[in-house]
């Protein structure tokens, strides 16, 4: 398991809305219905090998991407304050590749960065699972005439 795929799961392992993960590379998929599934990736903005959030999309099974999200890592965790005189208003966290090796750039999240994380993902991915819910509860709830 590389260093994007380990990250992914400590922030999705534990989910409640998404079922059958699969990680791969950079990527989380799993299920949120019959024929919802959802696709979970580090991203960069605008800065070559520095991933400083999280993409969401939605896909319909038959039909594409419903929606998507970006979840930028400052928007859920702030600024944080680090032991790094060179950053003394804390950083922007962010995941960064050199030299071939990934790792978070100076902030090193702990198990509360992580389930906010999670929290903020799951949030938007229960809209959708509420919606295949309703649509379940609709169509089995309806008679067939014969």
């Amino acid at each position: 398991m590389n260093f994007f795929e380990a990250e992914l799961k400590k922030i999705m392992a534990e989910s409640t809305v998404l079922k059958d993960q699969k990680y791969v590379g950079r990527l989380c998929y799993g299920t949120i219905s019959d024929e919802l599934r959802a696709r979970i990736e580090f991203v960069t903005l605008g800065v070559c090998d520095h991933y400083a959030g999280i993409k969401t999309s939605v896909i319909n099974r038959k039909e594409g991407v419903v929606d998507s999200m970006l979840i930028r890592f400052s928007d859920i965790l702030g600024k944080p304050k680090v032991n790094n005189p060179n950053f003394k208003n804390g950083v922007n966290p962010h995941i960064w590749t050199c030299d071939g090796k990934s790792e978070w750039y100076v902030f090193k999240p702990g198990k509360a960065d992580y389930q906010k994380l999670a929290v903020g993902i799951e949030n938007y991915l229960s809209v959708f699972q509420d919606m295949a819910l309703a649509q379940e509860q609709q169509d089995g709830g309806m008679q067939q005439i014969p």
